[in-house]
């Protein structure tokens, strides 16, 4: 990567020839400040900068004047926006959806020796503007003063201990490395805001999305662009979300769907950075009292996760791909026939008339009567999911009807392609979800499937869309990142209008998204990497509001040869283990993953299996507390350890629910270090005991068994026999294991199988 060492270039993307037409205007200070109708309408000043490369105000132009707005909201939140290019601030949008007691909490001004109090209802102090002059021990003009800047500190709770301070980060007056607010103009228009917050030597960050990287992400900066991850080891990502959380107690929720940058700790070490490509900066400061507190608040701005349904927590079985009803149904009667528990049968891109040309029908060759296999296959427990995409393929039966009607984006050049495949967006057009007559027209389409009995819709895809198209309700730019957002509500709609059932499998995704569930983590690598950079991904997302996520077991696409080499046996067992302690758990990808095909673990996979459905009380009991707190199924350790400076680093382990604590194998060396919190704890399966506060290092690991803890005397809800799916548990039957010492899952339900591995 080129660094010059210059902050317009390395972070505010000027040019470095300095060529464009392109200028940045910086804020310098306040020039007045009123109340109206509860907000706090701060006027401040922005200066031209020359254009050069170290930061110098051009004195030939006076000041530009620009409106920041302050809000408060209930007891614990305040926003703060300014728009140089002329939006308006508002509490509707695609991304928001406030619950009700989310009202504005009027500031008024009290001013004291030169510094402003923003006081709420209450008589809370909710921020101040300081406007005194800095201390100063004047013996040098070597170098010139700095320009000047806003005093700004906000308390999102109200809490003087927390205050969260703009920062004017700067090494000498022209050298800067942050700014408290910028924007530039080009061509004469405002482009590209930026705005900065100070943060401490110490602080640590997560969340950001679907973030494939260690749990603190301090010194880390990352492009907030919607794009195919192409695996979970990268620094691509499927699910960017514009928030994140901070151990010094507060979250940030920066409103906007286009194209932005954050900088953690990265370009300064001293600052907290975003830049949004639109000259806005709409942000919401969260304060709470603990992490699950935050991102509680945040899903009061922008949604809950609701239920889902029962028979969703069963094992889904898949592959890339089935192709036929005949084959589908052989493999139901070999699930039942060797008592491998299964609810959902999901069927990728092979049931339609070509593989991969998707146009929403069941192929008649291969499927010559699909509401009678739907119906076959649901009177033995089955539901099924489709895949599908939300692009027109050339060659697709609906491509003229869609182009006719504007249900896909005109284009406004010619696309090349030769037809669908799953490497590059070559489709003829992007369903436009801005049309609503688009929209509609969508929902038929899944509409007459789940008619005819389809329980799931996979919404594959939606990360990338034409940029070259014109939409009805959006630029591409803007559109772009919040597509997936728009495309995943209209399939949740209608599949829980025709079903009763609100759910989905979807792979991309923006704030918001998390009210349109459930989604999964992409097309990891079949190897150790792959499972542990799936993991986090999952802990970072469910750090940015989302309750529910799931990932391929045992991995999507092989290693080296992508469609073609075979899983080895010991990542199948343990990504098998990771997937019983995971929200949902799904088999798939690009060769076998059936487990009769794994013979040598195939007796393991199977009590696996059990394991998995003896514990669906205790998963429909948490996945339930999930839609109404801050807490996901999958919680990272900071979550409930927020104290602890070593949770905040611990990417490998995580509670599921509230009562287990499960460290996964990710190696074939059958053990792993594995950090206890402070307290008691036991294994979950054997019993035995442990102290927390400190690492248990080359933990054994024997391959039937899984490093799972819980609490001595800890309740779980369990059911209490084995079942081959959903529709054979009546949770008035379950019963509840409680763990002691030495007496663990092992020894009081059934003995797991030990064979020679």
């Amino acid at each position: 990567m080129k660094r010059t060492n210059y902050h317009l270039f390395d972070w505010l993307d000027f040019d470095e020839q300095l060529q464009r037409d392109e200028h940045l205007y910086k804020l310098i200070g306040m020039d007045g400040i009123h109340e109206h109708e509860g907000d706090i309408c701060v006027d401040v000043l922005f200066q031209k900068q020359l254009l050069q490369n170290d930061m110098s105000p051009c004195t030939d132009e006076a000041p530009m004047r620009q409106t920041l707005l302050i809000r408060a909201y209930m007891e614990d939140i305040v926003r703060i926006f300014i728009s140089p290019c002329g939006d308006e601030v508002s509490d509707s949008s695609d991304m928001l959806d406030l619950s009700a007691d989310i009202v504005p909490n009027p500031l008024h001004i009290e001013e004291e020796n030169g510094v402003f109090h923003l006081v709420d209802a209450k008589g809370v102090d909710r921020g101040t503007i300081d406007t005194r002059a800095p201390e100063l021990d004047p013996w040098s003009d070597l170098l010139p003063p700095p320009q000047g800047t806003l005093n700004l500190t906000l308390f999102p709770e109200g809490d003087s201990e927390k205050g969260i301070r703009l920062s004017d980060d700067h090494f000498s007056p022209p050298r800067y490395d942050a700014l408290p607010l910028g924007y530039c103009v080009s061509d004469g228009h405002a482009e590209r805001a930026t705005l900065s917050l100070c943060c401490t030597e110490d602080e640590c960050f997560a969340g950001t999305g679907e973030r494939f990287r260690k749990m603190d992400l301090s010194g880390q900066s990352f492009r907030l662009k919607n794009q195919d991850g192409q695996g979970v080891n990268n620094r691509r990502c499927y699910k960017n979300i514009p928030f994140y959380l901070s151990s010094k107690g507060y979250a940030a929720f920066f409103h906007t769907s286009d194209y932005c940058s954050l900088s953690l700790a990265d370009h300064s070490t001293r600052s907290v950075q975003f830049l949004c490509d639109r000259a806005t900066v709409d942000l919401f400061l969260i304060g709470g009292q603990d992490p699950e507190q935050l991102l509680y608040r945040y899903r009061k701005l922008t949604g809950f996760p609701p239920s889902l349904p029962f028979w969703s927590y069963g094992i889904w079985m898949s592959r890339m791909t089935y192709f036929s009803a005949e084959e589908v149904e052989g493999i139901c009667r070999r699930l039942r026939s060797e008592h491998y528990p299964c609810d959902v049968i999901h069927l990728d891109t092979g049931w339609f008339r070509t593989d991969w040309l998707c146009e929403w029908k069941f192929n008649p060759d291969r499927f010559p009567d699909p509401e009678g296999f739907l119906q076959r296959l649901l009177s033995d427990g089955f539901r099924v999911s489709l895949w599908q995409l939300p692009y027109i393929a050339d060659g697709a039966e609906q491509l003229e009807e869609a182009r006719q009607n504007d249900y896909i984006a005109p284009l406004t050049k010619r696309q090349s392609s030769d037809g669908s495949n799953f490497s590059a967006l070559d489709y003829a057009g992007t369903i436009d979800f801005t049309y609503p007559a688009a929209t509609q027209w969508y929902k038929e389409l899944l509409r007459h499937l789940l008619r005819m009995g389809v329980k799931c819709i996979k919404t594959d895809f939606g990360e990338n869309i034409h940029m070259d198209a014109v939409y009805k309700g959006s630029t591409p730019e803007h559109l772009n990142n919040l597509y997936a957002l728009l495309y995943q509500k209209a399939a949740y709609e209608v599949t829980k209008e025709e079903t009763g059932d609100g759910i989905i499998w979807a792979r991309a995704g923006w704030a918001g998204c998390q009210r349109y569930p459930l989604h999964w983590g992409g097309d990891s690598a079949s190897t150790w990497e792959g499972m542990a950079g799936s993991l986090r991904g999952g802990l970072h997302l469910g750090l940015s509001g989302f309750a529910f996520w799931s990932h391929d077991v045992p991995g999507f696409h092989s290693v080296p040869d992508f469609m073609n080499s075979p899983v080895r046996e010991d990542i199948y067992l343990r990504w098998t283990q990771f997937g019983v302690f995971t929200s949902h758990i799904r088999y798939h990808g690009t060769s076998k993953r059936e487990p009769w095909h794994y013979p040598g673990i195939a007796p393991l996979i199977r009590r696996w299996w059990q394991l998995r459905y003896r514990l669906l009380p205790y998963i429909w009991q948490e996945s339930e507390h999930c839609t109404q707190s801050g807490l996901p199924m999958l919680s990272a350790l900071l979550l409930h350890h927020a104290s602890d400076p070593t949770c905040w680093h611990i990417d490998d382990e995580y509670y599921f629910g509230r009562s287990f604590l499960v460290a996964p194998v990710m190696n074939s060396d059958d053990k792993r270090n594995i950090y206890l919190p402070d307290g008691s704890w036991l294994d979950f399966f054997t019993g035995e005991r442990y102290e927390g506060g400190r690492w248990l290092l080359s933990h054994p690991c024997p391959k039937h068994l899984m490093p799972v803890f819980v609490r001595p005397g800890t309740q779980i809800p369990i059911y209490p026999e084995d079942v081959c799916c959903t529709d054979e548990i009546d949770l008035s039957r379950q019963a509840y294991l409680t763990i002691t010492e030495g007496h663990g899952w092992e020894g009081q339900v059934f003995t797991m199988l030990s064979p020679t591995l």
